[in-house]
């Protein structure tokens, strides 16, 4: 027998020793990516929600040199989303960005969900979508909390949320809880028709983020009067915190987040990567400038602290939804 014969007959039983080896090798141990990843978004284009996926979604195509695909799923506060991408391959290919709503409120605000938020996610990166100020309305002639609770206490007053269980809600029932009040809660869809009707008089208090909120702030038809999270707001540095004026409480402390999400059983290290570019992301100049201009303090967060925060307050989310009394739809 040849030399040449010998060594490819060597080299055919080695390969047929490690063909077995080669097929069991896990997903994550293949080259990923190497074709273009999906991003779910849970609401409708143009929101934060959907300009955080564009920007954290075109920095995350650069560093791993693939497309990245926005689509968005509205509908049913993420519900819709979200069952589409927990029935995706778990593969690294198909992510789901959403708000709080999806993976907390939902599983008392909806009678069935198709979808089990504690089993069926893995936590990438949660991204603080900002302060949501507390504006009374200049009818009021409030400037702080103290004075606009004096203010309801003598006059009728309506207080506007941009949708039911929403922490615009829940901080509205919690002042009323608090001080006594019996301020009217008027639910809308959206920010856009609830500011409208603040801008208008119709409502006279109002919860909702910095961006949607600066026209009526900038045209003088309101005041922002309290911020919640512990610390005060960059672009409102002298509108105090909840907690500063006294208001007891760790519904005011809450943290408001969008995140980034992927099927539970997609392999640990490609979760990891995207979470490590999502750090990164945060401190982009694209990324820097999307949060000054929607007026969020924080980037995005890294796993390990994403799934501290959600364990940490999502308990207090669920009991503060809990105490709105709310029939499941």
């Amino acid at each position: 027998m040849s030399i040449r014969a010998g060594l490819r007959g060597t080299l055919c039983a080695a390969f047929t020793l490690l063909t077995p080896i080669l097929y069991a090798l896990p997903a994550s141990a293949e080259g990923w990516p190497t074709r273009a990843i999906k991003i779910v978004v849970s609401t409708p284009a143009g929101g934060l929600t959907d300009a955080f996926a564009r920007a954290y979604g075109d920095y995350i195509s650069q560093q791993l040199k693939q497309p990245v695909i926005v689509e968005n799923k509205s509908g049913a506060s993420g519900a819709i989303a979200a069952q589409l991408v927990k029935d995706a391959p778990a593969d690294g290919y198909t992510l789901l960005y959403t708000i709080s709503s999806t993976l907390l409120g939902n599983r008392l605000m909806l009678k069935s969900l198709a979808y089990d938020p504690d089993k069926d996610f893995a936590i990438i990166s949660m991204t603080p979508s900002g302060h949501l100020p507390l504006v009374a309305h200049s009818s009021t002639g409030a400037t702080t909390l103290e004075e606009l609770v004096a203010y309801a206490r003598k006059n009728k007053i309506s207080a506007g949320t941009y949708g039911v269980g929403s922490f615009a809600h829940i901080a509205a029932a919690e002042l009323n809880k608090q001080f006594g009040l019996d301020m009217s809660i008027v639910q809308y869809r959206g920010e856009a028709p609830m500011w409208q009707d603040f801008a208008a008089g119709a409502i006279q208090v109002a919860t909702g983020s910095y961006q949607a909120a600066l026209p009526v702030l900038q045209a003088g038809h309101g005041r922002a009067i309290a911020v919640p999270t512990p610390m005060r707001m960059k672009k409102l540095p002298d509108t105090r915190t909840f907690a500063e004026q006294g208001i007891a409480g760790k519904v005011f402390q809450l943290t408001s987040f969008t995140m980034l999400l992927a099927p539970a059983a997609t392999p640990a290290d490609r979760i990891q990567r995207l979470s490590e570019l999502m750090v990164e992301a945060g401190k982009s100049e694209r990324v820097q400038k999307l949060l000054d201009s929607f007026g969020v303090d924080a980037s995005a967060m890294d796993r390990a602290s994403s799934i501290a925060l959600y364990k940490g307050e999502g308990p207090t989310w669920l009991d503060a939804v809990r105490s709105l009394g709310l029939e499941p739809q």
